[in-house]
C-alpha cells in the first residue's frame, strides 16, 4: 500500500524548509549589537557607556540567546511536522500510534458488507476487507471505533453492535 503522494511530499517539504528557517533567524542578529542599532538607537539603549568586555559578553549573551530559541523552534517545527504526517497518514502502513481511531460515519449505515466503502467524517476513507456480515441495521452517522490489530490490520467496530469488520484505510 502507497502513503499519498501529496502528504509525503508536503511532509518532505515542510521538513526540508525548517532549517532556512532557523538559519534565516540565526542572520538577523548575527554580528554586534553596534552593528544591527543605529548610532541613535545605541546611544538610545544606553549601550554606549559599557566598556568594550561588557560590550562583547553582552552580545554573547543576546547570539547564544537567540541560537537557543533558534533551536527550540527548530525542534518545535520538526515535531508539529512529525505530529500532522502521523495524525494525516493513520491507517496507512505503520503511521501513528496504537490509539484507536474515534469517529463519526458520514451517512447511513447499512451493515457491514466485504468492500463496502465507510467514510468518517474527519475525511478518512476505510473499505472492508472480510467477509463479516450484518444485514437489516440502519443506523444515521453512528460513532465508530477503529483499533488497530497485528501486522497492519484495522477493525471497524460500530457503536451499539458486537460485530466488527477488518478494513483498509483507501484515503
Amino acid at each position: 500500500m502507497k502513503l499519498p503522494r501529496l502528504s509525503v511530499l508536503f511532509a518532505v517539504t515542510a521538513l526540508s524548509l525548517v532549517p532556512l528557517f532557523s538559519a534565516h533567524a540565526q542572520r538577523l542578529v548575527q554580528g554586534d549589537l553596534q552593528q544591527q542599532m543605529s548610532a541613535a538607537e545605541f546611544r538610545a539603549a544606553g549601550l554606549d557607556k559599557l566598556s568594550a568586555d561588557e560590550l562583547n559578553a553582552l552580545n554573547n549573551w543576546l547570539q547564544g540567546k537567540v541560537e537557543q530559541a533558534a533551536a527550540s523552534a527548530l525542534e518545535s517545527a520538526r515535531e508539529e511536522g512529525r505530529q500532522e504526517v502521523i495524525v494525516k497518514n493513520r491507517g496507512f502502513l505503520a503511521f501513528g500510534s496504537n490509539e484507536p481511531i474515534q469517529a463519526q460515519l458520514e451517512g447511513e449505515f447499512r451493515g457491514f458488507g466485504k468492500g463496502r466503502q465507510y467514510t468518517l467524517d474527519n475525511g478518512q476513507v476505510w473499505e472492508q476487507t472480510d467477509d463479516t456480515s450484518a444485514g437489516g441495521i440502519r443506523k444515521q452517522a453512528p460513532t465508530v471505533r477503529i483499533t488497530p490489530g497485528l501486522m497492519n490490520v484495522w477493525y471497524l467496530q460500530v457503536d451499539g453492535l458486537n460485530t466488527r469488520a477488518k478494513v483498509r484505510r483507501t484515503r
